[in-house]
């Protein structure tokens, strides 16, 4: 079977099987037995999926580049249709897998603090959000650290879950929102102690995430960190076709970050998840 015919068989049946719940009223099934099948059935789906996608050989080249991925306006206009359906919701940022969140920012938190107050640490004045969804990792994790925030994130309805319900009275705090894709985010010089990069790396080239680490690396105040927590391929790199993105090894994402001219502190993997789940790291730099 060739690489190609695979990946249509899992986009028609992942297509056969999104459209089959479309309808669904989550209020009126959320305690009957069938909306739990559902559920259960559903993760496991996803789960099996996003397993079998990592042993396909996809992608055989390193570079992953814009001529491979058939234009990079396509690449990154197929992202953006995806998240169009995604609910403004911590489910919907989660991919289901709300469970894990608290188990996800945990391990961000514990990460975090290595690099945080102190002596030779970043500041707590100012950090940044990028893909910050409706804002979950800003709540759970950096606004009980830092004293201002400002969020990134393509998705304007999400921007707007987040300041007018999601973050409460933490949206006093926050800055400024910049919808934008990162690949067209411009960043003030020495303005962030940190940059949190999560779940959102693998939405752009490897030519976008060098130029905007650089960016981000132009953008950090005196022992400021940017840290990346992303899928990591087990090897190669790996070409997501249902939400255009792309999981690379993480020996690949350390030479993009190199790349940058920047050097890498500390790597962590994230604990606690599903062994068939693609495995997550967290990378800190500056």
């Amino acid at each position: 079977m060739s690489d190609g015919t695979t990946i249509m068989e899992y986009s028609g049946t992942h297509q056969a099987f999104r459209n089959s719940w479309a309808g669904t009223d989550h209020e009126m099934c959320r305690h009957s037995m069938s909306f739990h099948l559902h559920t259960t059935l559903r993760k496991e789906f996803f789960a099996s999926y996003l397993h079998l996608l990592e042993q396909t050989r996809i992608v055989k080249l390193y570079a992953v580049t814009c001529e491979y991925i058939k234009g990079e306006k396509q690449f990154y206009y197929r992202a953006q249709k995806f998240y169009e359906d995604v609910p403004a919701s911590e489910e919907g940022m989660m991919g289901d897998y709300v469970e894990l969140s608290e188990v996800d920012l945990e391990g961000s938190r514990q990460f975090l603090k290595k690099f945080v107050g102190g002596p030779g640490k970043a500041d707590t004045k100012r950090a940044l959000d990028c893909g910050c969804g409706i804002g979950r990792v800003s709540k759970g994790v950096l606004f009980p650290i830092f004293e201002t925030m400002e969020m990134a994130d393509m998705m304007e309805e999400f921007l707007l879950h987040a300041h007018e319900e999601y973050l409460g009275d933490y949206a006093d705090r926050v800055e400024s929102y910049f919808c934008y894709n990162l690949k067209d985010l411009r960043l003030a010089p020495r303005r962030y102690d940190v940059v949190w990069i999560q779940w959102v790396a693998c939405h752009l080239t490897d030519k976008d995430l060098t130029e905007f680490l650089m960016r981000c690396k132009d953008s950090l105040r005196p022992n400021g960190v940017v840290v990346i927590k992303d899928n990591m391929a087990r090897q190669g790199c790996k070409l997501d076709p249902m939400d255009s993105s792309i999981i690379r090894h993480l020996d690949i994402m350390k030479g993009i970050i190199q790349k940058a001219g920047m050097e890498v502190l500390d790597v962590v993997k994230q604990e606690g998840f599903p062994e068939i789940m693609v495995p997550i790291w967290m990378i800190a730099m500056r």
